[in-house]
């Protein structure tokens, strides 16, 4: 994939199902539940030579649900920015949102809200030169809102049944890391 990407871009990264293994019907509630999916430290250093900004963008409503704190989430991404740093890699920001889905909280996708909050903390995102790597229909949503490229991660069919809101499709991250030109 050749879109012009060069160090002016910004990748914005889902983390469950994206980054880490996702944990069906519970939450990663603590470091040791914390497992990469193969080949995302080696994507993450790759993508840390291609972009200006790597920003996660994570909905954590198990929060919300009273069943892991906050103090639980920031262990959880002290481990994951521990491995990706010794990797050679690196993570600008993490934004969750720790409301239930049924609040409608702006923060949580597919609304913008932590899109928003890192354009204001990293004044020079232009969201035309970002892209949202995610595996749900919410990270596209998200990604089509602001304006962003979006990439699915995972199964191609699921990818297909929303066309309109994915412009790329990948099995994994570091397929698609190995895909940019740069």
């Amino acid at each position: 994939m050749n879109m012009g990407i060069d160090k002016s871009w910004t990748l914005f990264l889902d983390r469950d199902g994206v980054i880490n293994t996702r944990l069906p019907g519970d939450y990663v509630k603590s470091p040791e539940q914390f497992l990469f999916i193969d080949g995302v430290p080696e994507a993450i250093r790759r993508f840390s030579e291609i972009f200006r900004h790597i920003v996660v963008v994570t909905n954590q409503q198990g929060i919300g649900k009273g069943q892991m704190t906050v103090n639980d989430l920031e262990l959880v991404h002290k481990k994951m920015m521990d491995e990706i740093r010794n990797s050679g890699g690196r993570i600008d920001r993490i934004y969750f949102a720790p409301a239930l889905e049924s609040e409608n909280s702006p923060l949580r996708k597919p609304a913008v809200g932590m899109g928003l909050l890192a354009k204001k903390e990293l004044k020079n995102i232009s969201f035309k030169k970002s892209i949202i790597a995610g595996d749900s229909f919410s990270d596209m949503v998200f990604g089509r809102r602001l304006g962003m490229k979006t990439v699915f991660i995972g199964d191609a069919t699921i990818a297909r049944q929303n066309p309109a809101f994915v412009d790329y499709v990948y099995p994994d991250l570091l397929t698609f890391a190995a895909s940019l030109k740069i």
